[in-house]
């Protein structure tokens, strides 16, 4: 007696069952065993989907190449309500937020952020993340990328594209069509600085993000700044990646200079691998050096001691950068060339002897 044993289809199975038809979203839902509505819902992210669910589909569409025609729904009701969101880098706690911030402020006026994640930006790669936005019918564009590049980002847009661009510095505002939304990184050097001086520190040492970063080279300029206001010395920088291990090793150096007493760190990742790096050197924070962070990361109330830091409000940020986007989308006339946000410094005991 012969056995005959049933496998599930494989790759091959459903390609090759589709012929060389388009797959549709009946497709999807069929070889998922969900309903249409439940493809519709994780191609939108929206929440109500369980993980194995979204994760079946997903791998489902990805075996089809399935692509949804949001052509065929712009056609349909005249609109897409999509934003494209162009984003590099998630592992940082900014652009982290910011993208979740964007997505979060678009739900909210009834768009679907569209988000592509680039991990290098060459003109190749924003050229390609470009055309797949494109097939998402896009209406308008967040960018959250480095403008300081050998090309131009925005060339394979559509001229009359409406594009915010989030940081970029001063290079990024050079359309009518262009919107810069920021944080006053400047600002938040120079508060970090005068709040290290105004406790009696002779002069602040530095401890900076990447030279190639906008945000880095501006809160240089705050920090330095708020030194040459006081009169105090001006101490070359050290420089780091962003993350905590770069700031361990800056603070490896730092903490063997005898009279250094205060230490400003452009993002708080960093601050927290200086904090060790003085633990180790037994220099105790606050009483011999105090620290000042930069961002506000949910962790930062938790470091030993609590880290005085500069506070970005993310969430404020994509909303003000989705309602810019929307109100331009809506009432066809060019934004303002640059709105800047304030940033907001949140005191705690890594700078407070005392307290």
């Amino acid at each position: 007696m012969s056995t005959t044993s049933h496998k599930p289809p494989g790759r091959l199975t459903t390609l090759g069952a589709l012929g060389s038809r388009r797959p549709s979203i009946a497709d999807v839902a069929r070889l998922a065993g969900v309903s249409r509505q439940t493809v519709s819902r994780v191609l939108n992210n929206q929440p109500d989907v369980n993980d194995a669910t979204r994760a079946r589909v997903r791998g489902i569409i990805d075996q089809l190449d399935y692509r949804p025609s949001s052509a065929a729904r712009a056609l349909a009701s005249g609109r897409s309500k999509t934003l494209g969101v162009l984003a590099l880098d998630l592992a940082l706690y900014g652009p982290t937020s910011t993208l979740f911030a964007v997505q979060h402020a678009a739900q909210e006026r009834g768009y679907f952020a569209f988000p592509v994640v680039l991990h290098t930006i060459d003109r190749h790669s924003v050229s390609e993340a470009v055309r797949r936005l494109a097939t998402q019918s896009v209406e308008g564009l967040v960018m959250n990328i480095p403008f300081d590049l050998s090309f131009d980002p925005l060339a394979s847009l559509p001229k009359d594209m409406q594009v915010v661009v989030i940081g970029g510095g001063p290079g990024a505002a050079h359309s009518e069509h262009v919107v810069v939304v920021d944080f006053d990184q400047e600002l938040g050097g120079r508060l970090a600085t005068e709040h290290l001086l105004a406790a009696g520190n002779p002069t602040v040492f530095h401890v900076s993000g990447p030279s190639h970063s906008d945000a880095a080279r501006s809160r240089i300029s705050g920090w330095r700044a708020a030194l040459r206001d006081a009169g105090a010395e001006v101490m070359p920088p050290l420089s780091g990646d962003w993350s905590a291990l770069s700031g361990y090793e800056a603070g490896q150096v730092l903490a063997r200079i005898p009279d250094i007493h205060a230490i400003f760190v452009a993002n708080d990742q960093m601050a927290l691998g200086v904090l060790r790096a003085l633990h180790e050197r037994g220099r105790r924070v606050p009483e011999d050096v105090a620290v000042v962070g930069f961002d506000d990361t949910p962790e930062a109330a938790c470091f030993v001691p609590p880290l005085t830091t500069v506070r970005q409000d993310f969430r404020e940020l994509g909303q003000v950068a989705v309602q810019i986007l929307v109100d331009q989308l809506m009432a066809g006339v060019p934004g303002p060339d640059r709105v800047v946000i304030q940033p907001e410094l949140i005191c705690r005991d890594s700078s407070l002897p005392g307290q």
